[in-house]
């Protein structure tokens, strides 16, 4: 709840910039929204390819995509990506997979996408190397604390493994099956490719659907700034645990498009679009969806 809270203050303190913002939606231009509309439902594809990459076992395709249709819903309920964590790890062991696979599939799953992100971000850098202003991005006195926290969690597990011996155990267990599913995986090229290649498609889809939302409202910033700005921004929110993201992308999205030059007022009512078309829209059908799929017993 403190994420939350301390963007509702921001909030209150920058109302002048929302409501500006909010008046430049009425300005959309249409053709670009429907295409950004149509790029979001090509996210939950790369999701279901990505997550069928996971795993050896054929998993029945419609409810594959169905269910992460259904998980953007559940997202909303638990922090950082738990909920659609949840269902998807549920669905696969109402297909038959055990339960230590599912969680190696689910674990794959996260690195790829992980890696699939940062990839991008950094190939994006590289070709747009001046994209982002990165001091009004990290103000020089978090920069401290943030080395210190990274510093501190590696050696925060590390006491805990030695001090828990069955946690160690667990864990090397879990490293053992997840391996042998990673293995198993990269030994068939179809699953291999769906994969990386979802994990690859998910974010850069996401970047479009900004970037058409930008050009739909006219921010005059470069599309390829406006994608490494998306990538920049989803990053770093991926430390605040508030669930789906909901207040901590909005804010860091408008800094990261602002940081690449676009004016505030404008950058805040493309965050706004982007935003409803990605996250507020589904959410309705996307609860009716997961709450047929748990009547169904699909998951």
């Amino acid at each position: 709840m403190l994420p939350l809270l301390l963007v509702g203050v921001v909030a209150v303190r920058h109302r002048s910039v929302l409501a500006e913002g909010f008046g430049h939606l009425a300005t959309a231009r249409w053709p670009w929204l429907l295409a950004a509309a149509g790029a979001t439902c090509l996210t939950w594809v790369a999701a279901a390819c990505t997550r069928q990459g996971a795993v050896v076992e054929r998993l029945p395709r419609r409810r594959l995509l169905a269910t992460q249709f259904a998980a953007g819903a559940a997202n909303h309920l638990l922090p950082t990506g738990l909920g659609a964590s949840a269902v998807n790890l549920r669905f696969m062991t109402v297909c038959g997979l055990p339960l230590a696979r599912s969680s190696a599939a689910l674990a794959l799953y996260l690195l790829a996408e992980s890696v699939g992100r940062l990839a991008l971000l950094g190939a994006l850098l590289i070709a747009f190397p001046g994209a982002l202003r990165l001091g009004a991005l990290l103000p020089d006195a978090a920069v401290g604390p943030l080395l210190a926290l990274a510093g501190a969690v590696p050696v925060v597990a590390a006491v805990a493994l030695a001090l828990l011996p069955r946690l160690r155990g667990a864990l090397a267990s879990f490293l053992r099956t997840a391996l042998g599913e990673a293995r198993s995986v990269h030994a068939r090229p179809a699953r291999a490719l769906a994969l990386w290649g979802g994990a690859l498609a998910f974010p850069a889809l996401q970047a479009s659907v900004l970037v058409l939302v930008g050009r739909a409202l006219g921010l005059d910033v470069p599309a390829g700034h406006m994608a490494v700005a998306y990538l920049a921004a989803t990053v770093a929110v991926a430390l605040v645990p508030t669930p789906g993201g909901i207040g901590s992308v909005e804010a860091a999205l408008v800094v990261a498009l602002v940081a690449a030059g676009g004016p505030a007022a404008v950058a805040t009512a493309v965050v706004l679009a982007f935003r409803l078309l990605t996250v507020w829209l589904p959410l309705l059908p996307g609860a009716l969806t997961l709450a047929a799929l748990v009547r169904m017993r699909v998951i």
